[in-house]
């Protein structure tokens, strides 16, 4: 006789992967992938979420496959309780419709959520549309801004720091800011993250509002989910006709669009907009190219416009980023100061994004604050240790190198470690293995071993195989470095 254990981690992990089988990789990582499990009691398990937004959508569409998966692992379950984590839940009583903030500074407008379901809570439907916390339809003739997600009014052009990495950028953002002719259709800007990539979307945004334009930024995460809204309403019409009136549209990290029918429609939008010469600015974390979930005509049309990247920081536009934000801190703690070889301490160590430097500055400042100790070297290098450790860049993995050559050349990894010589197989094989000598540590023989207990020196020669055409053939070699940065990133 089978007896059921008691819920916990290894129960979660066994629902994660059901889950992951039945829907899939991308739909599981859209939206279970930050789902974690905070504990048990009373027939009740308690899972939590990083957004609002992904909890209204779990339970909206994922409640009951839940509540079946938990019963099938403990029959004691009665009831999944899914939290916002380091949100208070409101009172069912007192639940009034509001603006809910999201993560990262943007938000999404949820109406009140009703406990009446096997997860505990049940999100009502909403209306396609919903502006600054009004719900209702809009009315395609309204001068509004169409604020889809509530834009912070600290991201203006003035609080962005410029540098040589990013000063393609800002410039396209300011023209697209002030209006006029429309040349740059759609502008597409790619970093990683903390570079800048959501500051200057909303600025434009928040310029663009002034001038009394028609103005909507959403993240794809919140496109998706009113574009579904819509549908279940049977008002996709209503939604279309508002979303193709607008004079720019921003849609901030592109690379969490998922689903053939959202991609269809956001093609089509996409199209009517440019067409029309209406403004769109789109954001990710990587080129057009590189989005693999993204349709091909999607794809194409992004890379149709203008394609900037945001890099990583340079040491003088690090150093400015710390001045700039040294004199806003100042403004509040007047007496605090750093000296100038801590700054530059910062500067050198923290390499990542904006956003860590920012971080590192807050770090120091609360130790001043809290301890009354001045700022010195020894106390930055200790404040600082586990920050500046995880700005080191990852290591890649010969697992990893596999995965993504197997999926760019769509070949199954088991070809690529099988005995076949089919050319098809062959020059993936060869890459992956030139790949995992320039980007891991590993010695040949290492290598060999792990592509199908191969001979170093057949690892030897795809590396110098790879070598002598990568210098002959420019789109293999730009197809190397594609392959490099997206093992990088």
């Amino acid at each position: 006789m089978h007896v059921q254990e008691a819920p916990g981690p290894e129960q979660w992990d066994r629902v994660k992967k059901r889950l992951r089988a039945e829907l899939g990789e991308d739909v599981f990582t859209s939206w279970f992938a930050r789902v974690d499990m905070e504990g048990h009691n009373n027939g009740t398990v308690r899972l939590s979420v990083p957004t609002r937004f992904l909890k209204q959508w779990i339970q909206s569409h994922y409640s009951d496959r839940l509540m079946g998966l938990w019963k099938n692992e403990c029959d004691e379950i009665l009831k999944i309780e899914l939290t916002v984590r380091g949100a208070i839940r409101p009172r069912p009583a007192a639940a009034k419709p509001a603006a809910r903030p999201a993560m990262g500074g943007k938000t999404t407008d949820m109406r009140p959520i009703q406990v009446n379901d096997p997860i505990g809570m049940r999100a009502a439907s909403p209306s396609p549309f919903m502006m600054g916390g009004r719900s209702g339809r809009v009315d395609p003739t309204s001068r509004d801004v169409l604020e889809g997600a509530s834009l912070d009014p600290k991201y203006v052009f003035e609080s962005f720091v410029e540098g040589e990495s990013n000063v393609l950028a800002l410039a396209a953002a300011k023209q697209i800011a002030g209006g006029g002719t429309v040349t740059f259709n759609p502008l597409y800007l790619h970093a990683s993250v903390g570079l800048g990539k959501t500051h200057l979307m909303q600025a434009i945004a928040n310029q663009a509002r002034m001038s009394g334009r028609r103005v909507l930024y959403l993240t794809a995460e919140h496109f998706m989910y009113r574009f579904v809204a819509a549908l279940q309403a049977q008002s996709a019409m209503s939604f279309k006709e508002t979303l193709r009136s607008i004079d720019l549209l921003l849609i901030d990290d592109m690379q969490f669009l998922h689903g053939k029918q959202v991609q269809q429609e956001f093609c089509h939008t996409l199209n009517a907009l440019i067409d029309g010469a209406r403004q769109v600015v789109v954001a990710a974390d990587r080129a057009p190219a590189e989005l693999e979930s993204l349709d091909d005509r999607v794809r194409s049309r992004l890379a149709g416009g203008l394609v900037v990247n945001i890099s990583e920081p340079d040491f003088q536009l690090r150093r400015a980023i710390i001045d700039d934000r040294m004199r806003t801190q100042q403004r509040a703690y007047p007496n605090f100061t750093v000296p100038e070889a801590v700054l530059d301490y910062v500067g050198r160590n923290v390499t990542s994004s904006g956003r860590d430097l920012e971080g590192a500055l807050n770090r120091l400042v609360a130790h001043n604050q809290l301890t009354n100790s001045p700022v010195t070297m020894e106390m930055a290098e200790i404040t600082l240790r586990d920050l500046i450790r995880a700005a080191e860049p990852r290591r890649v993995k010969i697992e990893d190198i596999q995965r993504i050559v197997s999926k760019h050349y769509n070949v199954s990894k088991a070809d690529l470690l099988s005995a076949r010589r089919t050319r098809t197989i062959v020059r993936p094989r060869q890459i992956a293995m030139y790949l995992a000598k320039m980007m891991t540590p590993r010695s040949l023989p290492e290598i060999g071993r792990r592509f199908g207990n191969r001979d170093h020196t057949t690892v030897l020669h795809a590396v110098r195989k790879i070598e002598q055409l990568s210098k002959a053939d420019n789109g293999l070699a730009q197809e190397l470095e594609l392959l490099k940065r997206m093992l990088d990133s």
